[in-house]
């Protein structure tokens, strides 16, 4: 199964994080569903107020807080991905809340058309994470906030992830450096190949990757610098048994919107001999019968934007 999609965000929203796997995608519906309701529990939104969800996506967050609230709830969506937001005003339409709902292109660092001071609440679910400048998206939450206004956000925290990325490559290069001992086995390699197609392989360009240049301190600092009070961050670490996928979804699933799918780097970057050794090894080795675990890193954070004096 193909779809067309002219951007990576739509792409990755709309097929690639479940890859077509009906059972996959049911999985990701469910876990999106509460992270959508966690950020509208810190949200507090009452009726009549204003939201402004930054960086919309599929609408998630958007269309729950109006189910949550009522008709008086007006919801500015915005999102850098043009197809989204024609893809979310085709959802409010059939949802028939068309009238409640504003749709603004923008990067979440640059809200310029998003005048001062008139949104009572901010929120976002894994956005920031691709946004090169934190520090100023966070200042343009603060300027768009009403006095008193809230901010609720959930990001991922993939630094971890490329860390483990990072090991990998010193072990692959531990490896070539042994081999006057023994031919070395090419499949870790292999591994190394994929894995860094998808993350950052050295702690040089983890830093420079707006993915992994931060941590969840980082959001309390940045907040705070913006002018926030009241902040408040929870940083969860969920590990939980991996439901195997599979082997078509295992090809067309990436990990976050900015990475190539497996199958996409065996096309690119992989000869077909060497297609035709390391697919079977990565088959054997997810389905040799051992628990597998994914683990998630996301950050909570829930501040205020003070009254003045």
């Amino acid at each position: 199964m193909t779809q067309n999609f002219s951007d990576p965000w739509s792409e990755w929203l709309l097929y690639r994080r479940h890859g077509g796997d009906a059972k996959l995608e049911q999985s990701v519906l469910a876990d999106t569903m509460k992270y959508a309701d966690r950020v509208l529990d810190g949200a507090r939104l009452e009726a009549g107020m204003r939201l402004a969800d930054i960086g919309t996506g599929d609408g998630l967050v958007a269309f729950r807080a109006i189910e949550r609230v009522g008709p008086s709830l007006q919801v500015l969506m915005t999102d850098i991905s043009s197809p989204l937001l024609e893809h979310v005003q085709t959802m409010a339409s059939v949802r028939n809340v068309g009238r409640q709902c504003e749709f603004l292109l923008g990067s979440a660092d640059a809200l310029s058309g998003i005048a001062d001071g008139s949104v009572d609440v901010v929120t976002t679910r894994a956005v920031l994470a691709y946004v090169a400048d934190k520090p100023a998206a966070l200042r343009e939450f603060h300027r768009i906030l009403r006095p008193a206004g809230r901010l609720s956000i959930c990001e991922p925290i993939m630094r971890d992830d490329a860390l483990e990325v990072c090991l990998l490559r010193r072990l692959v290069e531990a490896q070539e450096q042994q081999q006057l001992h023994g031919p070395a086995d090419p499949f870790l390699a292999m591994l190394l190949r994929w894995r860094a197609a998808q993350f950052p392989d050295t702690l040089e360009k983890a830093q420079e990757t707006p993915i992994s240049n931060y941590t969840e301190r980082d959001l309390v600092r940045y907040a705070f610098d913006a002018g926030f009070t009241d902040i408040h961050l929870e940083f969860h670490i969920d590990m939980q048994t991996l439901n195997m996928p599979t082997w078509d979804a295992v090809l067309n699933v990436s990990p976050h919107p900015l990475a190539p799918p497996l199958g996409a780097v065996l096309e690119k970057h992989f000869t077909p001999g060497e297609r035709r050794f390391f697919e079977p090894r990565l088959r054997d080795l997810l389905n040799d019968g051992q628990r597998r675990f994914t683990t998630n890193r996301t950050a909570w954070l829930t501040a205020e934007k003070p009254s003045p004096p």
